[in-house]
């Protein structure tokens, strides 16, 4: 399969800065096909930069070998293909990018912006901060390592040393945030004890090295935003815009994951995936869309793309006439 695609989306309904034009994308991971969560990330991320005469990349955040099922990058490719989400330009494969994260490692290194860090996830889980942290979140590490890496031998992490201010940004969904990492988060990590990259310096430095000007995401990643920031910071790299879309979650309130066994999308009728994905957004789709082409489906919701429509939604539930057409299993 071909990693390059153009685009066959043309009506707008603004245009990009003429200074910084407008560079959005869209990073899966590849521990699973797509499911109806992360599909509204993609159909988001595609509006908003189509609706802004800007272009639209597709990167596969693959930095965790050890969680990635087989195939499923090229899997979420074909899918988004199937549902008429044309990228442009080639896609970027995070696995193909350790010698830029080390380069961007070493220039925090010399400002003495890092440590190495031996402590262990049971070491910090129970700390005082960790005992109620949500299942995911990454745990807080104190100021001053509780373990040092001598004492420990070998297998360091090696972690940014956060400063301790509050770092503002506005979400273009969320509204203002306010966040000091130092207080909860701590110093967080850039290169895990096992070798492979975090993910908070990989998508700095990558979204840089693309241009990326807007990152269009689940609300999921809203509290990454501070994190990121501060990285683009030390790096001198330019801030991004950043717009973090409602959660899908199930019946029970829990979000919809790749690894929480979330179902796949199915195959068939994708106009109606796409239909569902506005329905959720509150774009009040026409019914008979989901008879439509999947091309024509995307021309109408760029040509009426409201985000104000969803502001200030963190999460919500898809109605089940929903979830029941985007993920039937195939017929024969």
């Amino acid at each position: 399969m071909s990693d390059a695609r153009s685009s066959s989306a043309t009506a707008t309904t603004g245009t990009a800065d003429p200074v910084r034009p407008y560079r959005g994308r869209f990073a899966p991971s590849p521990s699973g096909p797509l499911h109806f969560g992360s599909l509204i990330a993609a159909v988001g991320s595609y509006l908003e930069a189509r609706t802004r005469g800007g272009e639209w990349l597709v990167r596969i955040e693959d930095l965790d070998p050890p969680r990635e099922q087989p195939g499923a990058g090229d899997e979420i490719l074909s899918t988004l293909e199937r549902l008429d989400l044309h990228w442009d330009g080639p896609i970027l494969r995070q696995s193909t990018r350790a010698e830029a994260y080390q380069v961007a490692l070493d220039r925090l290194a010399a400002a003495g912006q890092t440590f190495r860090c031996a402590c262990s996830r049971t070491l910090l889980s129970a700390l005082p901060q960790n005992l109620c942290r949500d299942p995911g979140d990454e745990l807080f590490h104190p100021r001053g390592c509780p373990m040092s890496p001598v004492a420990a031998g070998v297998g360091t992490a090696c972690r940014f040393e956060t400063p301790d201010r509050d770092v503002e940004f506005m979400d273009r969904v969320q509204g203002r945030q306010c966040v000091n990492v130092a207080r909860t988060v701590g110093d967080f990590v850039l290169r895990r004890r096992d070798g492979w990259w975090a993910y908070q310096l990989a998508v700095v430095v990558d979204d840089a090295a693309q241009g990326v000007t807007d990152v269009v995401r689940g609300a999921d990643l809203l509290g990454s935003t501070a994190r990121q920031i501060l990285l683009q910071e030390a790096l001198g790299l330019p801030r991004l815009t950043y717009m973090h879309l409602p959660l899908a979650v199930d019946e029970s309130g829990l979000k919809l994951s790749k690894s929480d066994d979330a179902p796949a999308l199915s195959r068939e009728r994708p106009a109606a995936q796409l239909v569902a994905v506005l329905e959720f957004l509150r774009q009040s789709p026409a019914a008979e869309l989901g008879r439509a082409s999947p091309g024509e489906v995307l021309q109408w919701a760029t040509l009426n793309w409201r985000p104000e429509l969803f502001s200030g939604m963190t999460r919500g539930a898809a109605s089940r006439a929903s979830m029941r057409e985007a993920t039937q299993e195939d017929r024969l």
